[in-house]
């Protein structure tokens, strides 16, 4: 699918898929490493009678970083300028992994623009915690990072993806896809290589990763601070989606989000890791259009 363009009133110009033509409007919000093309499979299997956008957020794929995001609501607002130059009045959000905390920041902030939320494998709204390692590279529970500075040196969970993307290594990112994403089933290799190819366009991950760290919507004090309580102006219908063999986002963090947002539905995959995409595409298929047209 050919990428189109647009750019916003903050001077970034963000690229993105569009197909169909309806009454509903769907837009899809990417996770971390990733970009719209992530969702060329799910594009493929949505009927054309859904107007649907899938967005390269600031920063990844084609679309560019003129300003460094310090928070997902920073995403969020791309996406609400984005809406706002389409002269879409309101849609359905979908949002996997960092997506869903950017969906959930959009809803929170913009309640009347989201019809209806789903949040796929999505990161929770207390914040996706980064801790310090210990000489043997593993994580001091309670221990964090900061600065944003500080957090790009973690050995563990952030030197190891920014080398991949500056050196452009397709085989390490790819291995690394293998040992968390791909889990259960693996795409198609040309899939693999569309969407390995898309993960190393990405140029703000330790931006990101502090964002998904730092990001608190809740009311309580979290590893990285006090909340701001937004999650509770999510007023719309909510599906949480997660696979039981997920292994990057953890069942308690989906649990988390589902006790915090009021008229939530949740549903489980058997034998589904982080990419319900490759791993249970039909279900979640039927789970997101009855979803959206239901009365």
């Amino acid at each position: 699918m050919k990428k189109e363009a647009i750019t916003l009133p903050n001077k970034e110009t963000l690229k993105y898929l569009e197909q169909g033509e309806g009454e509903k409007t769907l837009i899809l919000i990417h996770g971390n490493f990733s970009s719209s093309l992530h969702y060329s499979t799910l594009l493929e299997a949505l009927p054309k009678t859904i107007k649907t956008y899938a967005l390269d957020l600031r920063g990844y794929g084609d679309s560019t970083y003129h300003n460094r995001i310090t928070s997902l609501l920073d995403f969020a607002n791309d996406v609400k300028m984005f809406m706002d130059s389409k002269d879409i009045k309101t849609a359905a959000i979908l949002g996997w992994s960092l997506g869903g905390g950017v969906a959930m920041e959009l809803a929170a902030h913009d309640p009347e623009r989201t019809e209806e939320l789903i949040l796929v494998n999505s990161t929770t709204h207390k914040g996706y915690p980064v801790f310090k390692k210990d000489a043997t590279g593993k994580p001091v529970i309670g221990e964090v990072y900061q600065s944003v500075d500080e957090l790009a040196a973690d050995p563990i969970q952030v030197i190891p993806l920014l080398n991949a993307q500056k050196n452009k290594d397709f085989n390490m990112m790819s291995f690394i896809f293998d040992q968390t994403i791909y889990t259960v089933n693996k795409p198609r290799p040309q899939d693999n290589t569309l969407w390995i190819n898309e993960s190393l366009k990405q140029v703000n991950l330790v931006d990101a990763d502090w964002a998904l760290t730092t990001q608190n919507m809740s009311d309580e004090v979290g590893f990285y601070g006090q909340g701001d309580g937004m999650i509770k102006n999510i007023s719309a219908r909510t599906l949480h989606t997660w696979g039981d063999r997920d292994i990057t986002v953890p069942e308690y963090m989906i649990n988390d989000n589902v006790k915090a947002i009021k008229n939530s539905t949740l549903k489980v995959y058997k034998d589904c890791g982080h990419s319900p995409f490759v791993d249970n595409m039909s279900e979640i298929v039927k789970d997101i259009l009855e979803f959206i047209h239901a009365a």
